[in-house]
This record gives C-alpha cells, structure tokens and sequence, in this order.
C-alpha cells in the first residue's frame, strides 16, 4: 500500500510538472548551404572564369589519358562521338576541368600559334594595357620567314593593348617578338613560358620559339593546349583580347582594320559562326598544319575543346571538328563519366585527399553520435575539411586577313578561348552522402561530397532534422527524474505530518 501511493504520488507529480514546464524541441543545426559554382557568370569579353576549382568528388584515373585512342565513358543516354580526323583532341569542362573525352591527350605535336595561348598566360601580367612602347629595331630581327605579322614598324610607339591585339587578332609574330623584348628578351621569356607550363601541370610542352613557329624539338599537346586556355579563361584580360573579333591598328598617324583569324568567332571564309564562342587561339604552320583551342558558353556551362592537326576536310576542317566535339560535349556533360582532369597533379591529389577526409569525418561522426547522445552530452565537433597559311599579316589599309600565318601556303589551308569527378571505388560515394556522385553532377553534390558542414559527421542514413543534440535528447529524461523525487518528497512529508497528528493515511 506505502508503495503504491508512493508510485501514484510520483506520476501525479511528474504529469503536472511536464504539463506546466515547456520542453524544447530537439533539433539540429541546419546545415549551411554551399555555394553554387554554376551561379557565377564567365567567359564574357570583359569577365574571366571566376570560378574556385571545385574540389574532386572522387578519384580520377590520370594513366586513362595516357592510353591510346579515344577515351571516354558514356553512361545511358550518352550521346555518340562525332567521327573526328584530328591526330589528337580533348573535350573538358572549363569550370571543373574534367576531361569528358580525349583521343591521344598526350602526344606530343608540334602547336604553331596556339602555342601564343602559354605565351600570353606568360607575360600578360607584367604590363598596364596603356603602357606604351616605342619599338627598336632590335626587337624586330630573328622573325621566321613567312610568319603571320600584324604589322609593326620599328620607330613607331604603341600601347600595350594594341601589341596584344596584334598577337590574339593577327597572330603577329612582330607583336610577339616586341612584347617577349620587354619582358627580358627571346631565350628568358622561352624559359618563362616553360616554368610556365610545368606549374600549370602541362608536362608535354616544350618551348624553342615563344611565337610557336616551327622550331626542332618545339612540342606540346591536345591536353596542354586545353590546359592553357583553360587557365587563360580566368584571367579578364586574356578573355577579353582571345574573343575580340576586330580592332584598329595603329599605323602613325592613322589606323587600319585587323580581324580575329578564328573562323568559329568571326564566321568568315565560309565558316559559320559558333553560338558563344569565346575564343582562343588558331594556328597554322605547314610543319603542325592545324590547329586550334577553342571555348564556348551554353547554358552556364563553359567547355574547352583543342584540336591538333585534322588529317582530311582541307584547310577549315580544324573549325568544323572542333565545332562538332564542342555540340557533343554540351550535350554529353550529364551523361559521361570524366576521362581525366586539367587540373594539376597536386591539385587532384589534395582534392582527393579532401573528399577521403570527408568519408572518414562521415564515418567518424555517425559512429560518435549515439555514444555521446547516450551520456547526455553534446557530441564534439568534427573538423571541416578545407581549394593555310594564316592570312594575317595586313598590308597597310588591308585586314589581317592577307597575310600568311609562319608559311608562305595560299588562304585555303590556313588555321591559323571552372570538380566534379568519378567517386573513388570504396567509400566517398556511399560515406560523404553524396548520391549520383560518379560523373558530372550539378553542384550541390560537389558540395555534399567535399564534406559540407554538417553533413558528413551525420553519417550515411541519418538527416539532419533526425540528429537531436546530446543536451536536448536528455533534457526531458532530467525532468522526469526531477518530478519523481519532487513527488516522493511530498509523499514523505505527508507520511510524516499523519503520524504526528494520529490520522490515519488510507491507501
């Protein structure tokens, strides 16, 4: 009987004590939503890239770039591959630098003008756009015969923007010899561009002759060209002069016209123009024959596609191969799987590293949860894991358009601009919450699978709405026991105070 009215003391206690104090909710800290790489707008003339590398949502396979032939891994509703005759091109995405598909990535051929794409990553820094320069004669010896020339004149001062639009516009050679003249001379600036390329992780370049006319040993890539104009896109300058289609020259007292030799940009010669293209650089020797980098916008989505040497179509078959690999790559993005990556060897390593970190945190924190929910406390906090002969040289008066491009071959065979990639086999796809991870995803699971606060310490299956913290599960469970014993005090002072007064307590 004591018991019993003892046990109806204590829940009459505890129901009126619950009923009259508030219980707070159990709820989680939202997690922040990451920031969209997609929502930042690039590749206008006055705009660079502006994009931060995504980190890598998991492993890419750098040796696949180094098989021969065409590499790609399509998945359902992947379009064809166009038939290209090229000896080598890539296809990658300019935002993450996966590479969508590549034929030959690494052979090493010889670039012609696109090679001006490295130099002008090389020494576009170093100079005010309104700095002018007068032009020795000096600075205009040692051209190659039959190089493409915009026109400079020894004696004659020019602004610095000009020199670059002879170099991106005209492919001068003149312009490139005068601009590498003030940046401490031919042989130091062919060093510079190639320190230039290693940092870049472009290890197939060789630089004899800055200008990239044909020079014994000079070399680079399908896969070094993507990376250059990648890396160009970023810088506002760059992508301003890369995509301008006509300028005047200045010639004295007066000026002339020169035109963009890049057919896809400017649609001339029977070329039609491509839908947002943004440049980069076209070249022609008879040694390289065609080639081009090129990058072109749709739908906030920036590609850069190079082509190394078609070997059927004529003279402007570069343009129409690059213009079907760039229709495919647009179309394709959503459903391949990359190939490889332009991002630099330690770039892709610390990626890796972070999105492991980030299923290991996962891991960690889902594990260490409901001990420390158990003990009432709040769990502790994870760490967050963390970056034809280019017709180019005018005559007085003319386009750039009359000019031959580093051989003296008529106009018909001229040619002369921001990571989402594959989950690692094992755990970054099934422990960093990141679903669909493998293959370009948009980028809210880039943000899952880096390991965005407050994500990955919830572990594979739990949400963040269904992870209360330690303080707030044990809050009403304190409350209980602080009733009972309430309620079992009052009990013991009733008891108490009948027995003083000889009534009798009935039960």
């Amino acid at each position: 009987m004591i018991v019993t009215s003892a046990v109806r003391h204590a829940a009459a206690g505890s129901a009126a004590l619950l009923f009259v104090l508030p219980v707070p909710a159990a709820v989680a800290s939202p997690a922040p939503t990451a920031p969209s790489v997609s929502s930042v707008s690039f590749g206008s003339p006055a705009s660079a890239l502006g994009e931060p590398t995504p980190p890598a949502r998991g492993h890419v396979d750098p040796a696949r770039l180094d098989r021969r032939g065409v590499q790609v891994q399509p998945l359902a509703g992947a379009p064809r591959l166009p038939s290209a005759s090229a000896l080598s091109w890539v296809v990658a995405d300019a935002s993450t630098g996966e590479v969508l598909a590549a034929r030959d990535a690494h052979r090493k051929l010889p670039p012609a003008s696109t090679l001006k794409a490295l130099f002008a990553l090389t020494a576009l820094p170093h100079h005010d756009p309104s700095e002018q320069h007068t032009v020795a004669d000096s600075e205009l010896t040692g051209i190659g015969a039959g190089s493409s020339l915009v026109g400079i004149k020894e004696g004659y001062t020019y602004k610095v923007s000009d020199l670059w639009n002879g170099v991106f516009l005209s492919s001068g050679n003149d312009a490139v010899h005068v601009l590498a003249a003030m940046n401490g001379g031919w042989d130091a600036m062919a060093r510079k561009m190639q320190e230039k390329a290693r940092s870049l992780g472009a290890n197939d370049t060789h630089v004899v002759s800055p200008d990239g006319y044909d020079a014994p040993g000079q070399v680079s890539s399908a896969y070094d060209l993507a990376v250059f104009g990648r890396a160009g896109l970023q810088d506002p300058a760059f992508t301003r002069y890369c995509s301008t289609r006509y300028a005047d020259f200045p010639a004295g007292s007066w000026s002339y016209g020169i035109a963009n030799t890049n057919r896809l940009l400017t649609g001339e010669n029977g070329v039609e123009r491509y839908p947002g293209l943004i440049g980069i650089k076209n070249g022609y020797t008879s040694n390289a024959g065609n080639t081009l980098v090129s990058a072109a916008k749709r739908d906030g989505r920036t590609l850069v596609v190079s082509v190394m040497n078609p070997q059927e179509g004529g003279g402007y078959a570069v343009y129409e191969e690059a213009r079907s690999l760039l229709d495919w790559g647009f179309e394709a993005a959503e459903h391949v799987r990359p190939v490889g990556s332009l991002l630099p060897e330690r770039a892709k390593a610390e990626a890796d590293t972070r999105a492991v970190a980030a299923a290991r945190d996962g891991r960690d924190g889902a594990a260490a949860a409901p001990r420390a929910e158990a003990a009432g406390a709040e769990p502790a906090k994870e760490a967050r894991p963390g970056d034809a002969p280019a017709k180019d040289a005018p005559a007085k008066g003319t386009s750039a358009e009359g000019a031959s491009e580093n051989s003296g071959k008529p106009e018909k065979g001229e040619k002369d601009a921001p990571v989402r990639s594959a989950p690692a086999s094992g755990s970054p796809e099934k422990d960093a919450a990141a679903p669909g991870a493998s293959g370009p995803d948009g980028p809210a699971r880039d943000a899952v699978a880096e390991g965005a606060p407050g994500t990955a310490s919830l572990g594979k299956d739990a949400s963040p709405a269904a992870a209360p913290s330690g303080a707030s599960a044990g809050l009403p469970l304190g409350l209980i026991g602080a009733a009972c014993a309430a309620a079992l005090g009052l009990w013991g002072w009733r008891r108490r105070a009948g027995a003083d007064t000889g009534d009798s307590v009935q039960e």
